[in-house]
């Protein structure tokens, strides 16, 4: 297996993507590659407000933010970036999650994440044609030892069940509702009773923003 230049680990990967408030939120190896997902990590809010693409108005800023941040480290350490949106075709993002090890399947249905919770989001990937060690994944899931499963009770209109799995269109119309303005402007609220999510400590205007771009689509 083909190893990546000496100058490249995961450590300096994580100190580039720190430098833009991004976090490594996991890693695979693949097809002989390595390849690295990058998610907002703590202080990215702040750090996006002050952006061109949040400034000028214009559409899909978080995208057009990703594409350029994301296409810069890229190319300073090597590598290709990918991107969860602008398909099709759409890359494995989920399957990719799972594989690195540092992700699961909640009994909401929805993703969470060893550091992040059911706030977890990623903003694209980084991926080499050679091998870069990376550090051995939690042992489970952090739903193992929740107790009670809060995500399950949290919404408000039982959009989530393991009897029917996601209900879309009581989720979209209680998010057209003067209660559902709570939702729409703090998060989804499974998302956010989720223990881990809690100590993640998300900007609430920055899952405001990520929940207009859902409702809208």
């Amino acid at each position: 297996m083909a190893a990546v230049s000496q100058e490249v680990t995961y450590d300096t990967v994580c100190a580039a993507a720190a430098s833009e408030r991004l976090s490594v939120m996991g890693g695979l190896h693949e097809a002989g590659g390595t390849l690295m997902l990058l998610g907002p990590g703590r202080g990215f809010w702040e750090h996006f407000r002050a952006s061109p693409e949040m400034r000028d108005h214009a559409p899909d800023p978080v995208d057009r933010w990703s594409t350029r941040v994301l296409g810069a480290l890229a190319t300073s350490l090597g590598a290709t970036a990918v991107f969860p949106f602008g398909g099709p075709p759409h890359q494995p993002f989920l399957r990719w999650a799972i594989q690195s090890g540092r992700a699961w399947q909640s009994p909401a249905g929805m993703l969470v994440h060893d550091e992040a919770g059911m706030m977890v989001s990623y903003r694209g990937a980084l991926r080499w044609p050679g091998h870069i060690a990376l550090p051995a994944p939690p042992p489970a899931s952090p739903c193992t030892t929740c107790v009670g499963s809060p995500c399950m009770t949290a919404c408000p209109v039982n959009a989530l069940s393991a009897e029917i799995g996601y209900d879309v269109a009581a989720c979209h119309g209680y998010l057209d509702s003067d209660p559902g303005q709570v939702c729409m402007t703090g998060g989804c609220r499974a998302r956010r009773a989720c223990p881990v999510s809690q100590r993640f400590d998300r900007d609430p205007a920055q899952s405001a923003l990520h929940m207009r771009s859902f409702h809208r689509a």
